[in-house]
């Protein structure tokens, strides 16, 4: 039997949801994208008993494991992907990135430390330093013989990098750089092996020579020899963290430590002999802006990571919903399968649509990030839509992340709060991910900013006739959604048919409509209200932008939920027609009617969409979508393709199902 739903503008036939029948394997390889090969070799050793965590190790041990692990990594190779040809590696950024970020499955501490030595510390000496800084120092890093820090973040200045208070002076007569820190708040903070392990650093400081300073600047800095600290470099441990305390954090602060000058990681600014500072950048803010710019791979990464633990959680959830039953079925001599229960399915199916989107997201900005840092569009313009878009994903994917995980814990009740199976420990080392490599309200910002700046490109030396067609369009547009003219001709299209007003926003234009319009309008009425501020004093301008903070980070937050859905439907676009697609095509649908129906707010104020149009959407969800997937479920979690030995919960792999059996025997031997 096939059930069609017809609307006055699209004749899409939907067959029924039980004709249907997934290919895992294929949608699995799908899912794995791009760098499947590379991926699917991260998950056979995150397969080893070896790599895994152990819940609720005590933190000493479980920061020897991770060491112990990070050898492991090195045997296996996976370490060389991302490193130059010359000193050994494969050169291969994006696959890097694709081995590194499935090692959440492992521990996101191993996920973390490893992406510390070699993701940071490792990729701040290739990519801010030359040729003889790689020759000297990447071999020790690749090898684990140097495990390192990247020092960047201080107590007093988190994300404001620029105003950071550690300095390196340069001194002329001893051709030496003296790194200094002046006070408490200048103190390098939650630095991932400053505790124990880390013998080097990558320290980020003031460059101060003859009096000037030229900026941030990074320096190779050993820190420890077999007998601790070197002179004038000490630290202390962070301690137990709410999560990732398999790595051991901790504070450094310097007093006058000589570093030579052949040390400092020359690429944007060099010192000569004589002590002349020069630089291929002469924009000291474009110079700053340039060397973050180059690092941009852990924000990629975490990306990755949250996606990959949002497949888990969803996994676990999913599995442990399909076989616990709870409350008696009326009629029946059986319980209840939690994912029956329509609200289960509301709390489940729109994650598990997110997470899918996510991993679309993930694999489309990492072939960009490939294709910037192989060379192949290397251009300044594609490394700023890259940081732009990283920028916009590293708070969607970790935001997104955390609530996929504890929407699971929660689903699964009190087993779900157990550490042996993992939800709750897992959303504990999650947790600092939208802090760390750029707090994710900052990177909004930042994605803002740039939507301001394009907004504002388009009237850059636009004549009067194109100003002000454009302004009449405004006008009329803004008096049809005010007025309620908007609202009223979607009324009377209706004509009060719930089928008719699901047919009108059903489609895949649509959604794309809806989502984008919320972008441009928000962003446009952000624009108009800053307009006064070129022409405003500084401290009034600052003023001005802070009292549309919130509207700012909430324009930049809906940009990054339309980059998803467009990757998303990209996804289900490239896919050969088939079941599938067609499953694949309403777990979009689901995603992007959730995003609206969560701005359902905005919409009716706006008068986007009618009162009748926004219940139908609600109702298309409950009614029509959520009973297509509920079948599918389990294919669809079955789809990431996590073994037992990545899941790693009881409740997910078959302890719930014997409790079941053995429930149902004892209640037949009653009978």
């Amino acid at each position: 039997m096939t059930v069609t739903t017809e609307s006055p503008r699209t004749t899409e036939k939907f067959p029924a949801s039980e004709e249907l029948q997934l290919d895992t394997a294929a949608l699995g390889e799908y899912l794995l994208g791009r760098w499947a090969e590379v991926r699917t070799r991260a998950r056979a050793l995150c397969e080893r008993p070896e790599m895994w965590k152990i819940e609720g190790q005590p933190i000493p041990e479980h920061r020897a494991r991770v060491l112990e692990q990070l050898g492991h990594l090195v045997d296996a190779g996976g370490v060389l992907l991302s490193f130059p040809k010359s000193v050994g590696g494969k050169a291969d950024p994006g696959g890097n990135i694709a081995n590194f970020e499935q090692l959440v499955l492992a521990d996101p501490s191993l996920q973390i430390k490893s992406g510390v030595q070699w993701g940071l510390f490792g990729a701040a000496v290739m990519h801010l330093g030359t040729e003889k800084h790689h020759l000297a120092f990447l071999p020790g890093i690749m090898s684990l013989e140097t495990p390192g820090c990247f020092a960047m973040t201080e107590t007093g200045h988190g994300s404001d990098v620029a105003s950071i208070a550690t300095t390196a002076t340069y001194d002329e007569t001893t051709g030496d750089f003296i790194l200094h820190t002046p006070h408490r708040g200048a103190w390098k903070d939650y630095i991932g092996n400053a505790a124990l392990h880390g013998k080097a650093a990558v320290v980020f400081a003031q460059l101060i020579v003859r009096g000037e300073n030229h900026g941030v600047h990074a320096l190779y800095v050993p820190l420890r020899d077999e007998k601790g600290f070197l002179p004038g470099i000490g630290g202390e441990d962070d301690g137990p963290k709410g999560g990732l305390n398999g790595i051991d954090n901790g504070r450094l602060h310097f007093t006058n430590v000589r570093v030579p000058r052949e040390n400092l990681l020359d690429r944007y600014g060099s010192v000569d002999e004589q002590g002349v500072y020069s630089s291929p950048i002469e924009s000291r803010g474009r110079r700053f802006f340039t060397i973050l710019g180059t690092l941009v791979q852990g924000r990629v990464s975490l990306v990755g990571a949250a996606a990959v633990a949002s497949q888990l959680a969803m996994t676990i959830a999913v599995k442990y919903g399909v076989v616990r039953r709870q409350f008696p079925v009326p009629g029946a001599d059986t319980e209840q399968v939690l994912l029956d229960y329509q609200q289960h399915q509301r709390r489940l199916l729109p994650r598990l649509a997110n997470a899918y989107a996510m991993t679309f997201a993930q694999d489309e900005l990492l072939s960009i990030f490939h294709e910037v840092f192989s060379g192949e569009k290397d251009t300044e313009e594609e490394r700023q839509d890259l940081e732009t878009l990283a920028a916009a994903l590293k708070p969607y994917a970790t935001w997104s992340a955390l609530d996929i995980i504890q929407g699971a814990r929660e689903s699964c009740g009190g087993q779900g709060y157990l550490a042996e199976n993992r939800l709750s420990t897992l959303h504990g080392d999650m947790d600092v991910y939208v802090t760390f490599e750029g707090d994710n309200t900052v990177l909004l910002q930042l994605v803002a900013k740039r939507l301001l700046g394009d907004y504002a490109k388009q009237f850059k030396g636009a004549d009067f006739g194109t100003m002000a067609g454009y302004l009449a369009d405004q006008v009329g547009e803004a008096a049809f959604n005010r007025s309620g003219l908007r609202r009223l001709a979607q009324n009377v299209a209706d004509f009060g048919s719930t089928a008719r007003s699901i047919g009108y926003v059903r489609s895949t234009a649509s959604q794309r409509q809806l989502l984008t319009d919320r972008v441009h309008t928000m962003v446009a009425d952000i624009a108009d209200h800053l307009k006064p501020a070129s022409k405003l004093p500084p401290e009034e301008a600052a003023a001005l932008m802070n009292k549309h903070q919130a509207a700012l980070i909430d324009a930049a937050w809906s940009h990054a939920e339309l980059v998803v859905w467009e990757a998303f439907t990209h996804a289900v676009d490239r896919m050969e027609e088939g079941d599938n697609k067609q499953v694949l095509r309403w777990l979009r649908d689901l995603h992007g009617f959730t995003l609206i129906e969560k701005h359902r707010d905005w919409y009716l104020m706006k008068g986007r969409l009618s009162a009748h149009r926004a219940e139908a959407i609600t109702d298309y969800i409950n009614h029509r979508l959520l009973p297509r997937l509920r079948p599918h479920a389990l294919e669809l979690v079955d789809s990431f393709g996590l073994a037992e030995g990545h899941i790693r919960a009881p409740i997910a792999t078959g302890e719930e199902h014997e409790r079941q059996e053995e429930a149902r025997a004892y209640e037949k031997g009653l009978a």
